[in-house]
């Protein structure tokens, strides 16, 4: 961490140290996890902004409050009552109130919410109103100001994020507030209308807000630990990663590693403030922290996570000569565009272009795309796999490290298990196989094996 210090800043913080505290759904769940949000901000005087989510899943077989309000304008969509399901909300909201003894007028909020839900206002505005609610009752309760987002955090006509403008808007308001709480996921349009961000994007909220304040710390709040370098459900008692760059950290989440919302780390990270990753149930517990460049590690770790999913397609192209036919690779990937799909990987060889896209994107559109490409690009063969998995192995020290793919790909051979495509990145940071579905979990742990349980 870096010193300590007291001054004045160029937009008039009075800088002690600020730390950003974000909170998620299960750590703003209900009255008591909200009385361990307490503790810990009264822990430490320098977390002097708070950015909260909606309340999530108190148990198993509990619901979000983000999907509750979803439900609700769903039902108004098509005409049907959500009495039953606005009522649940409206409960949820006046227990914890109740419990916390605290008084916001949520009556009145309730009265205002349903008036708009009936008048159409829309999935975002409804949406939105989880983390409103719960920002007010987290203020009230912490005995700090509530500052709305709406207004603050700033969207332009077509939805596209307004990165400065929110910055020096963000600013200006919370420089008037010493200690303040703010609702995450959500801002608006230039015409007020609410507009949200993607699903976890009260994790944004936090990172923006970290950057307008100068922040020295950004942490984020949640039910883990932080970052581990394979899935639990997969490896037994994977270790920890204490540290981890913004680069192998967006290479992981791509990949499906989901304890931060990807789009998080780019507010904070040309500020060059770490991002804190801690257990609001476990607040001694150091977590992970993310910072901007990867550092020598002195346990001489080689990869940093193994991450990965499955259910991909991979389109291979054969034609002789394709290397000297201009503007092959743009036709290709205009086929695609006609149809709305992106792709996830693009390895390619002198006659060959795979392309691999997430079967979830196809939506049954895939013969009409292999009819296009025929017309279109005249391709020698096609050959197509829909059961694939892609099983990426990140780590910034591996670039520097002489046998690592075949240290890799050895494993994979050991544990019986056919490789269908390499891919590497440029950066030399990653090592992504593509394996048959059946083999995905077999490869995580065969490739976590070779590096860290072996490795050490």
């Amino acid at each position: 961490m870096g010193k300590r210090f007291s001054h004045i800043s160029q937009r008039g913080y009075i800088k002690m140290g600020i730390k950003v505290a974000k909170f998620g759904g299960s750590s703003v769940a209900d009255a008591i996890q909200l009385a361990k949000v307490k503790s810990i901000i009264e822990a430490d005087d320098s977390r002097k902004y708070v950015v909260v989510s909606a309340p999530g899943k108190r148990f198993d077989g509990d619901s979000k409050i983000t999907d509750l309000l979803y439900l609700c304008n769903t039902h108004i969509e098509h005409n049907v009552p959500c009495d039953q399901i606005f009522q649940v909300v409206v409960d949820r909201y006046k227990a914890m109130e109740m419990s916390l003894g605290v008084q916001v007028g949520l009556d009145e909020e309730f009265a205002e919410i349903r008036q708009k839900l009936e008048a159409g206002e829309g999935a975002d505005y409804i949406a939105s109103r989880g983390e409103y609610l719960n920002a007010k009752l987290t203020a009230a309760y912490l005995g700090m100001d509530f500052v709305d987002a709406a207004g603050l955090v700033r969207f332009n006509e077509k939805g596209r994020f307004l990165d400065e403008e929110t910055d020096q808007a963000l600013a200006e308001e919370l420089k008037k507030h010493e200690r303040a709480v703010i609702p995450g996921f959500y801002g608006t349009y230039p015409d007020g209308k609410i507009k949200t961000f993607t699903r976890g994007g009260s994790d944004i909220t936090g990172s923006i807000v970290a950057k307008a304040v100068e922040a020295e710390i950004y942490e984020n709040w949640t039910d883990v630990h932080g970052f581990l370098q394979a899935d639990p459900r997969i490896v037994k008692d994977p270790e920890p990663i204490a540290t981890i760059s913004y680069s192998e950290l967006r290479e992981l989440s791509y990949m499906g590693a989901s304890v931060l919302h990807e789009n998080a780390i780019y507010p904070v990270r040309g500020q060059n403030i770490p991002i804190n990753i801690r257990n609001t149930n476990d607040p001694e517990h150091p977590g992970t922290m993310i910072v901007s460049k990867a550092k020598p590690e002195d346990d001489g770790r080689i990869i940093t996570g193994i991450a990965g999913s499955k259910d991909f397609t991979v389109i291979t192209l054969c034609k002789n000569m394709m290397s000297s036919e201009k503007g092959y690779i743009k036709r290709l990937l205009g086929i695609l565009e006609g149809y709305g799909i992106g792709f996830e990987h693009l390895p390619s060889g002198i006659d060959t272009v795979s392309v691999v896209i997430s079967n979830k994107q196809l939506n049954g559109s895939l013969q009409d795309i292999l009819d296009e490409i025929d017309r279109k690009l005249n391709p020698d063969s096609v050959e197509v796999n829909q059961d694939i998995a892609l099983v990426a192995t990140v780590g910034a020290g591996m670039a520097k490290r002489r046998g690592t793919a075949a240290r890799l790909f050895t494993a994979l051979a050991q544990a019986e298990v056919n490789i269908r495509m390499i891919d590497q990145g440029s950066s030399e940071m990653n090592i992504i196989v593509g394996v048959n579905n059946k083999d995905f979990e077999t490869s995580v742990r065969a490739i976590y094996a070779a590096f860290v349980t072996d490795g050490k």
